[in-house]
């Protein structure tokens, strides 16, 4: 069946969105659509050029016979910017406020929208870094990882609190809670991830980092690395925080109870398009 140029450009964006980071040979194309290489490089070249003008991702060639293409996300900042923006917004409400000053964030990581947004720029950050699983707790945040591991078409491994006889054999670490100083546990099946994983972890919010470094400490009874740390919120009203180097959306300044307020900043991630 042969295609009209009209119909090879939908068919090919939808293709290379659903299937970002994965190489696809200009053989699969041609074949695909019973089309001459040369007419599917032109139209690669289309795709590559509306994708970079509208913010999207970008094409990344690969040359030589075992070659083709690559689509990695790539979130402008000017489209980047409003979208946290209306997460300061939204998080400022002050009807969030929950007794002992918590936020009440489950409608916002529950909003199809909203997590599928936060997961691209999220991704954008990591696009082309080498990475092999994104691993999350079992909390809210396991919406925004799915949402990340999409993007990046890696799988997702859930870290849990306790351990159930559907994980199988387990890894079970103790770490100390940045915030509360308890020691609490954690829990991986065996099976979950390979040895020597590059590993990105998410999180919906994130404290002193308790939680992160117990991920962190979980990886090395994998043998595996830390390929970054991000986080929708990050508490910047934290004396010591455990961890370094993250990448965080949104930043929560100050929450006055009495006064039901709560104070919200963009968080370090403009700060990417900056250096």
């Amino acid at each position: 069946m042969k295609f009209r140029r009209s119909e090879r450009l939908i068919d090919m964006t939808n293709y290379l969105l659903d299937h970002p980071r994965q190489l696809v040979p200009l053989t699969f194309f041609a074949e695909r659509y019973s089309s001459a290489k040369s007419s599917i490089s032109e139209d690669l070249a289309i795709v590559k050029e509306t994708f970079e003008q509208r913010g999207i991702g970008t094409l990344q060639t690969v040359p030589g016979a075992a070659g083709g293409v690559k689509f990695f996300v790539k979130v402008s900042q000017e489209k980047a910017a409003p979208f946290v923006d209306l997460l300061c917004e939204l998080i400022a409400n002050p009807e969030r406020l929950l007794p002992g000053g918590y936020l009440y964030l489950t409608d916002i990581l529950g909003d199809p929208q909203v997590v599928q947004k936060a997961g691209r720029i999220i991704a954008s950050a990591y696009a082309e870094a080498k990475i092999d699983v994104v691993m999350t707790v079992a909390t809210k945040g396991i919406p925004l990882a799915y949402a990340v591991a999409s993007q990046l078409n890696v799988p997702v491994v859930i870290v849990r609190r306790d351990n159930k006889v559907t994980e199988g054999p387990t890894v079970s670490i103790n770490y100390v809670s940045g915030s509360a100083k308890r020691i609490q546990t954690m829990v991986l099946s065996k099976k979950s991830m390979k040895q020597d994983s590059r590993v990105l972890i998410v999180d919906d919010f994130m404290k002193a980092g308790g939680t992160v470094m117990g991920m962190i400490s979980m990886l090395e009874e994998f043998n595996s690395h830390l390929a970054g740390i991000a986080v929708l919120v990050e508490d910047e009203k934290i004396q010591e925080r455990l961890v370094d180097e993250y990448l965080s959306l949104v930043q929560l300044s100050d929450v006055d109870v009495k006064a039901k307020k709560i104070n919200v900043q963009a968080g370090n991630y403009l700060n990417i398009w900056r250096g």
